[in-house]
């Protein structure tokens, strides 16, 4: 592992070398929060639709509840002259578009505009739209984005990828590009922009550096399915959300076609996940129950508050899911938490309190009905548990507080994954399903090399001292894996083979000394593939 020893430095002194040459502004902001055109009015959108939604956004009082952003979407423009600017619509907006982003400011609003990082906007690129071809970003970096965010005087940026799909480009490469080019006009500014990715999957942990947010999935629709699939596929990303930068699961859909109980997992999952929350509908027209679930205190207290983390899943029972992170203070005394049925039935789940890391006398607050309970202390000897029964596609949405303990029981899937992506056919640490994983899903190809590890952040201990780690992972041949502690590696421990690779899930016992607080655990291996791996229990 000297070799993972010598990466992890080098990435240190990179991180640190970045955070130095980064503009003194540019400071840590909770996910955005305010309405996307594109949902609703798709390519057909105009100044006077764009200033009826922020005149809507502050009557309708969600202004006042925080929402912020009036973000314009694909189909302002038309085409690109001979000299390179861009050509407005005129029929459209007749004003131009500084115009449009004076009226939002005047409301004490911030004005989000949108582009794409290759030749052709999403909504031209089949050629249909011809206005929006050879409009985008490629080529045309710095110039365009000065004109969007320092002559325009616009907030935030969407950047798409159908033009950069189009023309083959490396998303890392020109995304970064793009950043840069943010960041000078930050420089030049002394504005703090917003700068969200568009890619359609995850693309990278290298996201992390140069975006706020970035789009986990493809495109969100109106409807119960897609709301419960995205859902899915965030459950085991949440590790990447921290920092001031957040996994973007797409608009929502509040106030279309969804029931109140599909409404409900809708927000209250992408506010305890961090995600961006962007109102896809006419905020005009929405119906009482959808407005107020979007102004609930309770659900953006979770989502703005300032810790800025994801939510790992800390229980699962088929498809009931339970997700909690810290509030305000992390390991302190305050939790949010989501329980979450996905079935088409309604279920009730006993959700284990030590699974939360709560303990003794529990308040708990229910964000949906404002009423306050308490669970009292367990009997010695006794699990102290909490029965929540969900109805079919809906949530219950708590925040708790207790005595705080410490967290035993580590999933894979919560883990940091180095090379993780979701865009490249290439052999790198990944997620998978399988009901016998204690969490439902586990961690393969980890290992081959000194990048491609699996790292646990948050470990947390009560006081230094010696633990039992036991390692749960499945392996239908003999392997091993290299195991760091805090920078301190113990080499080759062997994982016997069982007659799985998914299914015959094993144990193994590794000695560790940890110190009180946070600590960082490693798995990889320069050399091999370690095995599939499950989960992690601390024991002393």
């Amino acid at each position: 592992m000297k070799k993972l020893r010598n990466l992890l430095l080098s990435v240190f002194l990179g991180l640190n070398a970045l955070a130095q040459a980064q503009p003194a502004q540019r400071t840590f902001l909770p996910p955005t929060m305010g309405w996307s055109s594109w949902n609703t009015f798709a390519l057909n959108i105009s100044d006077k639709i764009i200033e009826g939604q922020a005149d809507a956004m502050v009557s309708q009082g969600l202004k006042e509840a925080g929402y912020q952003y009036i973000n314009i979407d694909d189909g302002f423009w038309d085409g690109r002259a001979k000299n390179g600017q861009l050509i407005i619509n005129r029929k459209r907006f007749p004003n131009g578009m500084r115009a449009v982003a004076d009226y939002i400011h005047k409301l004490g609003l911030k004005a989000g505009i949108y582009s794409d990082a290759g030749d052709n906007a999403c909504g031209s690129n089949a050629g249909t739209q011809a206005y929006g071809l050879g409009i985008g970003l490629a080529g045309y970096e710095e110039q365009d984005i000065k004109t969007y965010l320092q002559d325009w005087d616009y907030d935030f940026i969407k950047v798409d990828y159908c033009g950069g799909m189009h023309m083959g480009l490396d998303e890392r490469e020109q995304y970064t590009k793009i950043s840069n080019a943010i960041r000078k006009t930050e420089q030049q500014t002394g504005k703090r922009l917003v700068f969200n990715i568009c890619r359609w999957a995850y693309p990278g942990t290298w996201v992390s550096d140069i975006a706020d947010s970035w789009r986990t999935t493809g495109d969100i629709w109106d409807g119960w399915p897609s709301v419960r699939d995205i859902v899915k596929e965030n459950l085991y990303l949440q590790a990447y959300t921290g920092g001031g930068h957040y996994n973007d699961m797409d608009m929502l859909e509040m106030g279309r076609s969804m029931n109140e109980n599909e409404e409900r997992t809708h927000m209250a999952y992408w506010c305890i996940a961090s995600s961006p929350l962007l109102i896809g509908c006419d905020m005009a027209r929405l119906r009482p129950s959808s407005l107020a679930l979007l102004k609930n205190k309770d659900l953006i207290a979770m989502n703005q508050d300032a810790l800025g983390i994801g939510a790992p899943v800390v229980q699962r029972e088929g498809d009931v899911y339970v997700v909690a992170k810290d509030m305000e203070q992390l390991h302190g005394s305050k939790r949010a938490v989501v329980v979450m049925n996905l079935t088409d039935a309604e279920q009730t789940i006993r959700v284990d309190l030590a699974r939360l890391e709560l303990s003794g006398k529990i308040q708990v607050h229910d964000c949906f009905t404002g009423r306050n309970l308490v669970v009292k202390p367990a009997k010695k000897g006794t699990q102290q548990v909490f029965d929540v029964t969900v109805p079919a596609h809906g949530s219950q949405a708590y925040i708790m507080t207790g005595t705080r303990i410490a967290k035993t029981h580590y999933e894979a899937e919560e883990s940091w994954l180095h090379n993780y992506q979701e865009i490249k056919n290439a052999q790198t640490a990944n997620y998978s399903q399988s009901t016998e994983a204690s969490g439902g899903a586990y961690v393969y190809n980890v290992g081959g090399n000194a990048r491609n590890y699996m790292e646990w952040r948050n470990v947390w201990a009560d006081h230094d001292g010696n633990y039992i780690m036991t390692v749960r992972y499945a392996s239908n041949e003999n392997r091993s894996a290299d195991i760091t502690v805090n920078g301190v590696t113990m080499n080759n421990v062997a994982m016997p083979k069982g007659t799985s690779w998914d299914k015959d899930f094993r144990t193994v016992d590794v000695p560790v000394t940890l110190k009180r607080g946070y600590n960082t655990i490693l798995i990889g291996q320069d050399y091999g593939f370690a095995p599939n791996i499950d989960c992690m229990d601390l024991h002393e």
